[in-house]
């Protein structure tokens, strides 16, 4: 709002005013009741008063619009820095199962190439225990298989925003895994 613009209007405003009371106004020398005919110095005084005010009015709806406007931007900006915010949220969450896949997919290709290696080496051994060496491995594969499914899931789900992050093939892709560990652990005792 400029200020300036609407003091020099009430200055100009007093300015009549002082020069309209300082008129001597003479009284009335009849009996008879006194005219209600305004003098033109009222005339004028009415006309500034409604310049004046329907001045300020227009200021104060210009500046009550300037600021409705500006608080839908300000609403607008926060909505959409809470939108981000929450997107990197969720993206950040998405990064961190889908490493912790990664590790598991790493760990299920180790303990099958471990596997393999130990059933390679130990020819010599009970059918029972290449039994086990072939289901640890075969194991460890599943479990390789789970934590990639669980991976392409997971990265379509960021995309989504009303999808949970989670599967239910990244449970079962460790599970597995520690089951050809421990069917490896008893291969390897027998």
């Amino acid at each position: 709002m400029n200020f300036e613009k609407v003091f020099k209007v009430f200055d100009t405003f007093k300015s009549v005013l002082d020069v309209t009371k300082q008129e001597p106004k003479e009284p009335p020398k009849s009996d008879a009741p006194p005219t209600s005919a305004p003098s033109f110095a009222d005339q004028v005084e009415m006309r500034l008063t409604n310049v004046v005010i329907s001045a300020l009015k227009e200021a104060f709806n210009r500046d009550e619009a300037r600021l409705e406007l500006e608080r839908a931007h300000l609403e607008e900006q926060r909505r959409r820095a809470e939108e981000t915010l929450r997107r990197e949220v969720r993206k950040q969450a998405a990064d961190r199962e889908i490493n912790r896949l990664r590790l598991l997919g790493v760990a299920g290709m180790i303990g099958w190439i471990a596997s393999m290696l130990l059933l390679v080496i130990r020819r010599d051994v009970s059918h029972l225990t290449q039994g086990l060496l072939i289901a640890a491995a075969m194991l460890s594969l599943c479990s390789l298989g789970c934590a990639f499914i669980a991976q392409g899931r997971i990265s379509a789900y960021v995309m989504e925003n009303d999808h949970p992050l989670n599967t239910t093939a990244g449970p079962v892709a460790l599970s597995l895994l520690l089951a050809a560990l421990a069917v490896a652990a008893v291969s390897l005792l027998l």
